[in-house]
């Protein structure tokens, strides 16, 4: 289902705890770093993946090729790739079993995203996690995402 509304948004932050991060930049100033930082600082165990870093480390975590590297669960995964790039993407999500998918601010393709819904997929676009969680939060409607 597409999440939109603020309450959907809570229900799916509150139910997710390990959350990979596909396209996590080594480099501070880029908000996929940022937003993975503050993920990991909120309480979420977060992956980092990014196949050109795979097997060095972003923030003391090991960064990982891809999806198929974890070992572990995944809740949700948070998008951080060119909007081109989702349908193999997507692809990947679907074949590794998660339920979830976040596509960060700017990240949209029609295609990619009907087919994340047509498998099932809780799916958010067009947002940042790290703009809505403490939205949320001041809201009354998050008070700890991680449980």
């Amino acid at each position: 289902m597409r999440v939109k509304t603020d309450q959907e948004l809570a229900n799916l932050l509150t139910t997710v705890k390990y959350i990979a991060v596909v396209g996590v930049s080594p480099k501070p100033d880029r908000p996929s770093h940022r937003v993975f930082r503050f993920l990991k600082d909120s309480g979420y165990t977060v992956y980092a993946i990014n196949p050109s870093m795979a097997g060095q480390y972003i923030a003391d975590t090991p960064v990982l090729s891809g999806l198929g590297d974890i070992v572990g669960p995944i809740d949700m995964v948070d998008i951080f790739r060119a909007s081109e790039h989702l349908p193999a993407v997507m692809d990947d999500i679907i074949a590794a079993g998660v339920a979830r998918a976040w596509t960060q601010l700017d990240v949209r393709h029609p295609d990619a995203e009907n087919t994340a819904l047509t498998a099932g997929l809780d799916l958010v676009v067009d947002r940042c996690p790290a703009i809505d969680i403490p939205r949320l939060q001041r809201l009354g409607l998050l008070a700890n995402p991680v449980h």
